[in-house]
């Protein structure tokens, strides 16, 4: 799976000093803290940009900060924007695509130790 992961972020973090990290296709993301179990991390989705559909054994609740996104979550489909919000229970299929350019906010319970064996 990677680097071992470290038990918790800083008890502060400061966006201007954590690297965007770009994930292709128009989506690029930012941790902005976690501990064993809760993270929350901010995406940016350039318009047109897919979050694909997939799943995992976490809790995921999300708020839109801004733009607009057709969310799709266990075969349904529901358009959000700015100041909306959904839940994905674990192991649901779920994604988006962003219809204009906007910023998620996901938080996961417990921590998605796959995002922090992928950095440095």
């Amino acid at each position: 799976m990677g680097t071992p992961v470290t038990n918790h972020s800083q008890a502060f973090v400061y966006a201007d000093k954590v690297e965007k990290e770009e994930l292709g296709g128009g989506v690029s993301r930012q941790i902005l803290g976690y501990g064993p179990d809760l993270m929350i991390v901010r995406a940016w989705f350039d318009k047109g940009a897919v979050g694909a559909v997939h799943a995992h054994p976490h809790s995921q609740a999300t708020y839109v900060e801004s733009g607009r996104f057709e969310v799709f979550i266990d075969g349904q489909k529901s358009e959000l924007s700015a100041g909306d919000g959904f839940y994905v229970a674990p192991h649901r299929n779920h994604g988006a695509v962003c219809i204009e350019a906007g910023v998620l906010i996901d938080t996961f319970n417990p921590v998605r130790e796959d995002f922090l064996s992928q950095e440095g």
